[in-house]
């Protein structure tokens, strides 16, 4: 007889899309990602994360590039075409987007469910040259109750502020998706995983929280991307991925998300949530 302990409470199979978009190529992206989309739908997945901005490419010139490849939500194209492909799957899309709001821009992360539309997270952290184009985020660290699970979702930049996972974890997020286009880092090891997947472990340890990081390749503009995508347990190990530096490619990854809550008491006595102090951290948060 199984034991009741053994039972996935909430069991759900987790997909990263690794692809490299291309600059300017809306129609060739999308195309892409649809392609893509489908693929990890008819492997049985029903959660799915996709690139930061992957329906426009990233390294921008000016902003009247930016601007023109920029969309509203949920009424842009991409949307529609995510929210129909999601429809059609029954799958959850996770995935960036360049968002145009009046005279504003954002780089953002759409959640699309089967039912349309479900929410937009804009970036918090902008990394480098975003600066010039991108507004910062201004929705906060939402967490969108989804027919998948609890779902929260930030960008790349974001997965180095542990701020912005444990806001999440604090909501309640059973998982963080994370649309992404990281860069190499300055001394990384050629036998060292990538930096930026020993941030996601970590932050997925400290907070009892699943994450789901994808990535893209390619070099655009001189500017080269890393791939690596991976998704983590809540415990901080990987179990799907780290992906390949230079290939598109779909990891897959078989969880239980209620584990997100079940195992963040550690001991009789420690949670990693209720063992916070904040009394204790005010006096000595100040910027150095």
């Amino acid at each position: 007889m199984e034991n009741e302990t053994s039972v996935a409470e909430a069991p759900l199979r987790v997909a990263c899309i690794q692809m490299e978009p291309h600059i300017g190529d809306k129609a060739g992206n999308l195309q892409k990602s649809e392609r893509m989309i489908r693929d990890a739908a008819k492997a049985g997945a029903r959660l799915i994360v996709l690139p930061e901005l992957s329906n426009s490419g990233y390294m921008f010139q000016t902003r009247d590039e930016a601007f023109g490849l920029a969309e509203s939500i949920p009424d842009g194209e991409t949307c529609r075409l995510w929210a129909r492909l999601a429809s059609e799957t029954g799958a959850t899309l996770v995935a960036g987007i360049c968002e145009r709001d009046g005279a504003a821009l954002y780089n953002s992360a759409v959640v699309i469910g089967p039912a349309g539309c479900i929410g937009t997270y804009r970036k918090v952290h902008l990394w480098d040259r975003e600066a010039l184009f991108f507004e910062p985020g201004n929705l906060g660290f939402p967490v969108f109750t989804t027919d998948v699970g609890r779902i929260a979702a930030f960008i790349c930049y974001d997965c180095w502020f542990p701020e912005a996972h444990r806001s999440c974890a604090l909501q309640g997020a059973d998982i963080l998706c994370v649309p992404t286009n990281w860069v190499p880092v300055p001394g990384q090891r050629e036998d060292r995983e990538a930096m930026a997947n020993i941030l996601v472990m970590a932050a997925a340890h400290s907070n009892s929280v699943f994450i789901a990081a994808a990535d893209r390749i390619g070099t655009e503009r001189g500017q080269p991307f890393i791939g690596q995508s991976l998704i983590v347990s809540q415990a901080g190990w990987p179990i799907g991925g780290p992906a390949s530096y230079d290939r598109e490619e779909i990891i897959y990854a078989d969880v239980n998300l209620s584990d997100a809550r079940k195992k963040r008491t550690w001991t009789a006595f420690n949670h990693i949530l209720r063992d916070r102090r904040p009394e204790s951290y005010a006096s000595n948060l100040k910027t150095a």
